[in-house]
């Protein structure tokens, strides 16, 4: 071999160790990546249950219901449809009905989405993009 082919040898095996380790690292991170949907794209769309996936949007009027042992149930809406929700833990001090909120989880079999996350925003500065956008479209955005 001459040098110049022992360098072109080295230079393509090393991409090749480097093209398999990105390979491995986005497979691992697979199943650690949450997509964000609003309460529309939840009903319209058949996401698995047991999908881990991020709801946001309004807390709908009226739907706030809390049990004695830390259980939350609720309903996140975008004011065209609205999903039930429901948390064991404490919700965050600015959770109120009316307000933006954007939970992490998964969609049961019954089609209720159990939240192991809950995020309250303060003002809609605060509000992830795709919520913001979302809320847009719908005509509820009182942002910028």
């Amino acid at each position: 071999m001459t040098r110049k082919q022992r360098r072109l040898t080295l230079i393509g095996s090393a991409g090749a160790v480097l093209a398999l380790a990105i390979g491995l690292i986005l497979y691992a991170l697979n199943d650690q990546i949450v997509f964000f949907q609003s309460p529309t794209d939840v009903v319209e769309k058949t996401i698995p249950p047991g999908q881990r996936i991020r709801l946001g949007g309004l807390v709908e009027e009226g739907t706030v219901v809390r049990s004695d042992d830390a259980n939350v149930a609720f309903r996140v809406t975008d004011t065209v449809n609205s999903v039930a929700v429901t948390y064991k833990g404490i919700l965050p001090d600015l959770f109120r009905e009316g307000q933006g909120v954007v939970t992490e989880g998964m969609i049961s079999p019954d089609g209720v989405f159990v939240a192991d996350s809950v995020l309250a925003k303060h003002d809609e500065n605060y509000v992830p993009k795709e919520v913001a956008e979302a809320l847009k479209q719908q005509g509820v955005w009182q942002g910028n």
